[in-house]
């Protein structure tokens, strides 16, 4: 017999629920919690709710997260609020001005703010239980426990199989130099994306400034979020997504879009996005409780339905789908990206007029 999944649990009790056996399944759902997350969940029954700042991904991906924190703890609300990274680091820097933060858990895709903002003193300190029982590779990141990792992705090259044939299509990055590119190529913008900030980055690193001078020559279509370059290939407005996010992407795919994504043979870049608690949060409790979900196995579940990276062990990839571990990856360090991101935000515009 296979073993039953906290998320089937939780799931099934709630059956009960609607049977009119709400109080027993309420016990049994409290039951299967460890001891520190029942004490958290007692202590954040009293706040009732939470805000989450995130840009980890699409808002589908993230409301799904919400939800499912909602099942599994009932009485807690879950307020999503999914933008942009420097847009949700504006947003959070506005309202320290003014003594009036709204966020709870904050969650950037540009481990940058990270850095900043807890050498601010905004954070809360706290190191989840879940924190030790994540891959390897995703530990540590911030050894004073005022962020920790809790979502990664790749970024890859997406383009519409309707108007580019599997041959054709760039196998690397540089491939997206070619003029028969040019005014057919899609991207974010680092301004406002924290994916597009460490993709510009991370081939800044590897190929130079010049590489994006020659890349602006095939006058390519700039959005804001990186999901924006899906958008523009399933409107046909563009034939490639030379930043194309694999989790967003590959989901498009699953529903019936013509899209395919390529893994580039110099390497897919991969993402490490943190998250903290606001020091001036609030539902600190609540904060802390979903601070433990976002490292289990139930939300890694979630973002591997979505095509995301998982960052439990205990969480296979999904279904034909490729794992950071099984590719050629390439990322910068966070002092690259704290130092580079601004520098690339500036050349970006200077080079590209957005």
């Amino acid at each position: 017999m296979s073993p039953i999944r906290r998320r089937d649990f939780i799931i099934g009790s709630s059956a009960f629920m609607v049977l009119g056996s709400g109080a027993k399944a309420l016990a049994e759902t409290v039951a299967a919690m460890t001891p520190h997350e029942k004490e958290l969940f007692e202590a954040a029954k009293q706040e009732g709710e939470l805000t989450w700042y995130t840009a980890h991904s699409d808002d589908i991906t993230a409301q799904a997260l919400g939800r499912s924190f909602e099942t599994l703890y009932p009485g807690l609300k879950v307020n999503v609020l999914r933008t942009t990274a420097q847009v949700a680091y504006q947003r959070v820097t506005q309202e320290l001005k003014a003594s009036a933060v709204q966020c709870d858990v904050f969650s950037s895709t540009d481990i940058g703010h990270s850095v900043e903002l807890k050498a601010k003193g905004v954070f809360e300190k706290y190191v989840p239980d879940n924190a030790g029982k994540i891959l390897e590779i995703y530990r540590g990141y911030d050894p004073d426990g005022y962020y920790h990792v809790t979502s990664a992705g790749m970024i890859g090259i997406g383009y519409n199989t309707a108007k580019v044939k599997e041959a054709d299509a760039p196998k690397n990055w540089t491939d997206l130099l070619d003029p028969k590119w040019k005014d057919n190529i899609a991207l974010g913008h680092p301004g406002f994306s924290g994916y597009v900030g460490t993709w510009a980055l991370t081939l800044r690193n590897k190929y130079g400034w010049d590489f994006f001078e020659k890349l602006a020559k095939n006058n390519p279509r700039v959005g804001r979020s990186i999901n924006d370059t899906v958008t523009m290939l399933n409107a046909g407005e563009s034939e490639i997504a030379g930043s194309g996010p694999v989790g967003t992407l590959l989901e498009s795919v699953q529903k019936g879009n013509p899209l395919a994504m390529v893994y580039p043979t110099d390497g897919t870049v991969l993402i490490i996005a943190p998250s903290s608690i606001m020091k001036a949060s609030k539902h600190p409790n609540a904060a802390r409780l979903f601070m433990e979900f976002l490292m289990s196995e139930d939300a890694s579940r979630i973002w591997v339905d979505h095509f995301n990276e998982t960052i439990r062990p205990e969480v296979p990839a999904a279904k034909g789908a490729k794992s950071a571990k099984d590719l050629k990856v390439i990322r910068p360090t966070v002092a690259e990206i704290t130092k580079g991101v601004p520098e690339v935000i500036k050349q970006w515009r200077e080079t590209f007029g957005v």
